[in-house]
């Protein structure tokens, strides 16, 4: 298994949760830019990301990237948080994601601005259907969305 992310401190918190659950071996802690994975063609059969996709610069070059990794029939699973496909549920989201997320973060972690920038990142985050088309786009084939309820967080599959 190899944990990858571009930065360390996010590669130093993996490593202490995995220890914490007893994951000690068998992982390899990779500090790297998923525009540019450092790894040879074919080499993951499963690439997982985890709330990180809308954090990346060039999302094309990143799904390139990681297509490019991937051994052929080998699986890439996104899991992110997305606008609501619901109308009434957006308008709810946006207006706790803008107003009232933000005030918790400063309550409780005195932090206010990660939680504006989380809401922002989301809203700037291609749709579904739009994210879709970039994963066809970089010949990853199959594709599947999986919406959890219409509230804003789902995973998508693709081969």
């Amino acid at each position: 298994m190899v944990l990858a992310d571009i930065n360390e401190s996010m590669l130093k918190m993996g490593r202490e949760k995995l220890r914490n659950i007893g994951v000690i071996g068998n992982v390899e802690y990779v500090q790297a830019n998923a525009e540019a994975l450092p790894f040879p063609d074919n080499t993951f059969d499963c690439i997982t990301i985890s709330f990180g996709l809308r954090n990346v610069t060039d999302k094309d070059k990143a799904l390139r990237s990681m297509y490019r990794v991937l051994k052929p029939g080998g699986r890439l699973l996104v899991l992110e948080f997305s606008k609501p496909i619901i109308e009434p549920l957006s308008k709810a989201y946006d207006a706790y994601s803008f107003h009232v997320l933000p005030r918790i973060g400063s309550l409780v972690a005195n932090d206010a601005d990660s939680y504006r920038y989380l809401a922002e990142s989301i809203r700037m985050h291609p749709d579904q259907d739009t994210l879709k088309a970039m994963m066809q786009g970089c010949r990853i084939r199959k594709c599947r969305l999986l919406q959890s309820d219409g509230r804003g967080c789902g995973v998508a599959s693709w081969l």
